[in-house]
């Protein structure tokens, strides 16, 4: 549980194959990764029984590490209808989850997320990762990167409510890594089939 002061963001990168989530611990203008991971669903066949476990784990995580906020990385909008009901139910019961522990949600496009972390909306899942990991401090990646894609999601709400003007800091991010603009947007996903192919661990993205 948080001491007085401090206060804890989940975030949550809901995927049906596999669901990143990174607990964020805030006491004034210090950062600590409490937690990150992700749920594995991708041996699970029945797609009723993976929105079952989603539900079950979100929750439980939520019981384990009391989080003040929860924020969810909303649904990339594509062509492919199936896909985004897919996607939309998975982060529905991460959403219903959160709710049902009163506590608060908030959702941010995948772009806006990428352009709070590195400054760039087409940033890759690898340079997402490398920033989150020098921001907190992380020794070592996790073996999913969809882990630090939910921690990024934390980052992004705190960015949004703590400080407007951290939210600007996106570039210098970006440069700090040796990346640039160009770096960041060099396998910018352009389209959804292309945002899919540079996905392939995920069902749905």
């Amino acid at each position: 549980m948080p001491q007085a002061g401090k206060y804890r963001i989940m975030g949550i990168d809901p995927g049906t194959n596999y669901t990143g989530y990174g607990v964020l611990e805030v006491e004034g203008r210090r950062l600590r990764s409490v937690v990150l991971g992700a749920i594995d669903l991708h041996r699970m066949e029945d797609p009723y029984a993976k929105l079952r476990y989603i539900f079950e784990r979100v929750g439980a995580l939520a019981d384990e590490y009391a989080p003040r906020e929860v924020a969810l990385e909303s649904p990339f909008f594509g062509e492919n209808v199936q896909s985004m009901l897919k996607l939309g139910r998975a982060q529905g019961v991460a959403m219903a989850a959160a709710l049902s522990r009163g506590l608060q949600v908030f959702e941010y496009a995948p772009t806006r997320i990428k352009q709070s972390i590195t400054g760039r909306g087409a940033a890759t899942k690898e340079q997402v990762a490398a920033i989150v990991q020098r921001m907190l401090q992380l020794t070592e990646l996790p073996p999913r990167l969809d882990a630090t894609d939910g921690m990024a999601v934390a980052l992004c709400h705190y960015f949004a409510t703590a400080s407007p003007l951290l939210a600007a800091m996106g570039d210098e991010r970006v440069k700090g890594l040796g990346g640039g603009k160009k770096a960041a947007s060099r396998r910018g996903s352009g389209s959804w089939e292309k945002f899919l192919r540079e996905h392939p661990d995920r069902e749905v993205k």
